[in-house]
């Protein structure tokens, strides 16, 4: 608990230090961006939040050109040794930013919280040595899957074992001895991330990987309302197709999106980079309560 409350502390100086305002939006919300395979526990007639990228994006499109917010999101039917029903994320945004510029953001947070905690330049991990000195290595999708399958990604999803591939035979050998960001997702992996202008097949999206741990979500944010409208429309189809009920679309949101600037988005689970700096395989070790004590 004293390095959880280390950690908070060092996010919120590291915003504070860059002129980025905190801010607090709902947690219970009518209706979250439809993700086909993240599911949003229901409240009464409405939703508890996966995230605050809905509300934090209306703020961005309403002029906070930086903000950043550490909250509760709740995500139905997650439970394991890195996953809780409900947990800490911590999202941030910066117009006139891109991915890149965000990934360069976000090896400076990730070091500056390592100084913040009394640490340096490297960390142990589950006995291996990670060494945190910039820049971080950059590997695309495709040379991921080149390098640890079989496949290639377009025939991961045509088989539908896109994410087993990912979770399974990617993840674990990411980050091993130095961070690494996995970037340049396929579109349809990429529901809210802007298509790359130099490979229309991949959108600006990526993932940070720290010891076999995924750490983060980022992208550079789609700002067309009527592709986000498209995007959204296969989403609810896609969990049609899966038996689930698709959310109401978020119109207010997809209203405001015109006025957002070009920007860049990132979410990073809180509770896994706790893990990290506590050196354990297990998030229950780094909450004050698991669902199951309560």
């Amino acid at each position: 608990m004293h390095l959880r409350a280390r950690v908070l502390q060092a996010v919120r100086a590291f915003f504070s230090s860059r002129d980025f305002l905190e801010v607090e939006t709902p947690l219970r919300i009518p209706a979250p961006a439809p993700e086909a395979h993240i599911i949003a526990p229901p409240a009464g007639d409405w939703f508890l939040q996966t995230s605050p990228e809905v509300c934090m994006k209306r703020l961005l499109a309403a002029g906070i050109p930086r903000l950043f917010q550490i909250c509760r999101c709740f995500r139905q039917g997650e439970r394991g040794d890195r996953h809780l029903p409900e947990f800490t994320l911590l999202e941030w945004y910066a117009a006139q930013m891109d991915y890149n510029g965000m990934m360069q953001q976000c090896e400076e947070l990730i070091q500056a919280i390592a100084l913040g905690i009394g640490g340096g330049t490297q960390i142990q991990y589950q006995g291996a040595v990670i060494d945190l000195t910039r820049p971080w290595p950059r590997l695309t999708v495709a040379e991921a899957f080149e390098r640890f399958t079989e496949l290639t990604p377009e025939q991961a999803l045509a088989t539908g074992c896109f994410d087993e591939m990912i979770g399974c035979r990617i993840e674990p050998r990411l980050g091993l001895d130095k961070p690494v960001f996995l970037c340049d997702y396929p579109v349809s992996q990429a529901a809210l991330a802007r298509i790359s202008p130099d490979n229309p097949a991949v959108a600006q999206r990526f993932e940070l990987y720290i010891g076999g741990l995924e750490l983060c979500n980022a992208f550079t944010e789609l700002t067309d309302p009527a592709e986000q409208r498209t995007r959204f429309e296969s989403q609810q189809r896609q969990m049609l197709a899966a038996g689930l009920l698709p959310y109401p679309m978020p119109e207010k949101f997809l209203e405001e999106l015109a006025a957002m600037p070009p920007s860049a988005g990132n979410a990073l689970g809180l509770d896994r980079l706790i893990m990290l700096f506590a050196d354990t395989a297990r998030i229950d070790e780094v909450v004050a309560f698991t669902p199951e004590a309560l």
